[in-house]
């Protein structure tokens, strides 16, 4: 079956001046990305802030244009001309529910202009969809005339995926959604996410960087370092036995009854400025297991293990007994 979503090497960068001298210099944000949606699933898409999530997330849906590679939508070439077509199958849900609704407008008027601009509903028919939708996302009908500053973070959000639902779409893209909103008011959200997921047939990019909540809600993982992909797999594999060291950090600062007895892995420093990515493997600055190789060759994403990708010259060290030792 031909996947929902595919990405060939697709690049973002932006060009930025600094200094009394207001030198140029590039940020990589997204440097040669590639990877594939399988329809009905959810991805996750998890690293540090800072390290292109939200970049590449906002270019699949052409709100950034791509600077280079290519978008597939049902086996079909995405060209930047195409951004109001793909947004009818392609919906984004942001990262903050209080800035990402308008707040003089109404929630009934919120969702439905979705369905005004494109023509698809008005009347009656225009208000019993509003009112649908406002029931599929677990939320009394009474808010419909409630400003958005009415509602808690909870219900915008909430109202948020009902105008993101509001044009039928078949991917769904969740833009670290539940990350400003506190812990139990999360855990509603993401069970949320899963019952539309099941009840539309959605798939849904879920992007975070907490690999926590990743590993809650996704059957695949991809994990994200300084705007490359350094790991792929299903969320059981990686989260059992991951291939990468970044990853290894990532789960070993994630709290579970399942980690004790292992040794603790932490990510040592900060990440490197994007402006200027370290040579070699962008990771060996950091990386507890770093040699000479990994200070001057970058290593390409390959299959170490049916289904596991990593770019890590030593992806397999530590994992062949089944365990993460790091």
């Amino acid at each position: 079956m031909t996947p929902i979503l595919e990405l060939d090497d697709v690049r973002k960068h932006y060009t930025t001046r600094s200094g009394l001298a207001r030198r140029t210099s590039s940020v990589r944000a997204v440097d040669g990305v590639s990877l594939r949606l399988e329809r009905g699933e959810t991805l996750g898409l998890v690293g540090e802030s800072g390290c292109g999530k939200s970049t590449l997330a906002r270019t699949l849906v052409l709100l950034e244009k791509p600077d280079s590679g290519e978008i597939r939508f049902d086996g079909r070439p995405v060209a930047v001309t195409d951004a109001a077509s793909l947004r009818r199958d392609a919906q984004i849900v942001f990262q903050d529910p209080y800035t990402s609704l308008p707040p003089h407008m109404k929630v009934r008027r919120i969702i439905a202009e979705p369905l005004m601009i494109h023509r698809i509903a008005s009347g009656a028919e225009l208000r019993a969809r509003v009112d649908e939708l406002i029931a599929d996302v677990g939320l009394p009908g009474t808010v419909a005339d409630k400003l958005p500053g009415q509602l808690s973070g909870g219900q915008r959000q909430r109202v948020s995926i009902a105008r993101a639902l509001a044009l039928e779409p078949s991917l769904l893209i969740a833009d670290e959604s539940v990350s400003a909103l506190d812990v139990s008011v999360q855990a509603q959200i993401l069970n949320l996410l899963n019952g539309l997921r099941e009840r539309h047939g959605l798939t849904l990019l879920f992007v975070s960087h907490d690999i926590g909540v990743v590993t809650y809600v996704s059957q695949r993982i991809a994990v994200m370092y300084l705007g490359k992909i350094v790991e792929m797999g299903p969320t059981a594999d990686v989260y059992g036995n991951a291939l990468h060291p970044y990853t290894r950090a990532l789960m070993a600062a994630v709290p579970s009854m399942e980690h004790r007895g292992r040794e603790r892995i932490e990510v040592r420093g900060d990440p490197p400025d994007p402006r200027h990515p370290p040579p070699g493997c962008a990771y060996h600055p950091r990386c507890p297991i770093a040699q000479d190789i990994c200070r001057v060759e970058s290593p390409p994403v390959r299959e170490w293990l049916p289904g596991r990708h990593a770019a890590c010259h030593f992806a397999l060290d530590g994992v062949s007994d089944g365990r993460n030792t790091g």
